[in-house]
């Protein structure tokens, strides 16, 4: 039977894999630029410099935002469910959502497809946000709670 110790553990690794795949793109983000523009039929020969600086300037929110996501998912780990540290957390994941967001449609206006990274972004932004207020809430009930005698 799958168990929640197994859950957290798969997304922590799933959470891993995404950094490592971020450092890489990083690290070889010239030559996969340069790849996609000999494969993209678009002409974008030229704006090399722009792609470059999306994905440099981009990976700052992702890394932060896989940062904080692997460090909510140990203290869930840990039992520590309903505490205002996760909600700060989770604050900090939409944030970096809508700094992707942001930076997307940016870059949308060279390159019109970075629209759906932004409009996918923002989206996951407000699908944070929303579990955010909710954990905040639950939160304040649970210290509700723990004040009643």
């Amino acid at each position: 039977m799958w168990s929640d110790k197994q859950s957290i553990s798969l997304s922590k690794l799933f959470i891993l894999l995404f950094i490592t795949a971020l450092v890489l793109a990083v690290l070889f983000a010239p030559w996969l630029v340069r790849r996609f523009l000999d494969f993209s039929r678009a002409d974008l020969q030229g704006s090399e410099i722009f792609f470059l600086t999306t994905i440099y300037t981009g990976s700052l929110p992702a890394g932060y935002l896989l940062y904080n996501l692997f460090y909510l998912l140990r203290r869930i780990e840990a039992d520590l469910v309903f505490i205002p540290g996760n909600v700060e957390l989770l604050r900090r994941i939409s944030w970096s959502c809508f700094a992707g967001a942001g930076l997307g449609l940016v870059s949308a206006a060279y390159y019109f497809p970075w629209m759906f990274v932004a409009i996918s972004a923002a989206f996951m932004g407000l699908i944070v946000r929303v579990v955010k207020n909710v954990v905040a809430k639950a939160v304040q009930l649970q210290d509700e709670v723990d004040y009643t005698v």
